[in-house]
């Protein structure tokens, strides 16, 4: 049977590049200083001021910068830090780094982000011996920041955000990357990679505290006690200590000059972003056999992604099988994510079945992430939203 197609291929995600952003990243190499120097300077401290963080730190990637974010917090080895499966590996794989083991809490339903009640039965287990907590913003929707920070407070517990899709979400009117003087343990860690709200390529940015900051940014530099700026830069000097054994994880300039580019036009990229998404749930309103995204009234989601779910019962056929239609119509699509506990070496390292975070599993294997980024355009949601209804009419389940 033949399927009606979109003229071109429609790819899941494109980076929003525009002349100044090549200009940005050209005058760098004109500059003749491509590693870290006054780009990412001006980048922290301006990234830092849109977010309301005491202090901000650039580094090569999200994943990094929940690294350093764990390591500076000095967590006992073999303590537990609580996260979700529902993320990528890489959320967990930071907490294997540092010596810890991830204690997974199920998600909830409506917005898959870590649930509160499970942290709370997790903290009165005296199984488990919790060091800190690490919520993600799933698809830059706010996890339940209220209850996650008062828990944390009560049980003195750091906390580290996965904010990965949440550049440029708030929760309760506070933006996600904000952080009080007084909150000693806590960051955020953004990511910045080709395909978030804004890139530097690959990057990433950790927010918080200046005092944290400072000491995930010996990390990120050898463990050194200064930048390569402050080394070779004007008035910089050839001496330097070692206070740690750190990692190599600082931002090039080049890298910087493109985030700090996009920086200066983020709230267009994110209104762009918010419309598309408005776009697809007014359009899927009818479509039964869809599920589109829940937004609780307190946040205003970044929307990185747009996740719909399938109502397998009313179709013929299942997730996998329907991204195939889609891919035949010209759509490509993703999925957000694969459980980090049905993974192969999770699963051989601490014996997890797939049905023991039931929610995660059950929404998992629905889930597919439509096409969203500030490049599309009205037409461009117009023929996701035809190809879904096309192939939802060509397998509904007869009933």
């Amino acid at each position: 049977m033949s399927v009606a197609r979109r003229e071109g291929f429609l790819p899941f995600a494109q980076p929003t590049i525009v002349e100044s952003d090549v200009e940005a990243v050209a005058d760098v190499v004109r500059s003749g200083w491509l590693t870290s120097g006054p780009r990412i300077q001006k980048f922290e401290s301006e990234f830092a001021g849109e977010v309301g963080a005491g202090a901000a730190l650039a580094v090569n990637s999200g994943t990094a910068a929940m690294h350093v974010a764990l390591t500076a917090l000095r967590l006992p080895p073999g303590s537990s830090v609580i996260t979700t499966p529902m993320t990528f590996c890489s959320t967990a794989h930071v907490i294997e780094h540092v010596g810890c083991r991830p204690l997974f809490i199920d998600v909830e339903p409506d917005t898959l982000n870590i649930n509160p009640d499970g942290i709370r039965r997790a903290l009165h287990d005296e199984r488990h011996s919790v060091s800190a907590i690490l919520p993600v913003h799933y698809a830059g929707h706010p996890a339940e920041l209220e209850p996650i920070l008062e828990l944390a407070h009560a049980h003195d517990l750091p906390v580290v955000e996965d904010a990965a899709h949440a550049f440029g979400a708030s929760y309760r009117g506070t933006p996600i990357g904000r952080v009080g003087p007084d909150e000693h343990n806590r960051a955020v860690a953004f990511s910045l990679y080709a395909t978030k709200n804004i890139t530097s390529g690959e990057g990433g940015m950790l927010c918080g505290p200046e005092a944290l900051v400072e000491r995930a940014r010996s990390w990120s530099q050898h463990g050194l006690d200064r930048s390569s700026w402050r080394r070779y830069g004007p008035g910089g000097s050839w001496q330097y200590e070692v206070l740690n054994p750190g990692f190599k994880y600082n931002m090039p300039d080049i890298l910087a000059a493109l985030g700090h580019s996009q920086l200066s036009r983020w709230r267009w990229m994110q209104q762009q972003r918010t419309d598309l998404a408005a776009r697809y749930t007014s359009l899927l309103a009818d479509v039964d056999e869809v599920d589109t995204p829940q937004t609780r009234p307190h946040v205003t989601p970044a929307w990185h992604l747009y996740p719909i779910r399938l109502r397998l019962d009313a179709l013929s056929i299942d997730r996998a099988e329907f991204i195939e239609e889609l891919r035949a119509r010209n759509i490509g699509t993703s999925v957000h994510f694969i459980p980090v506990h049905i993974q192969p070496y999770y699963q051989q390292r601490y014996g997890f079945a797939p049905d023991d975070f039931p929610v995660t599993m059950t929404e998992f294997n629905r889930l597919i992430s439509l096409p969203l980024y500030p490049r599309m355009t009205d037409t461009d949601v117009d023929d996701v939203v035809s190809a879904i209804r096309d192939a939802v009419a060509a397998h509904r389940r007869v009933r």
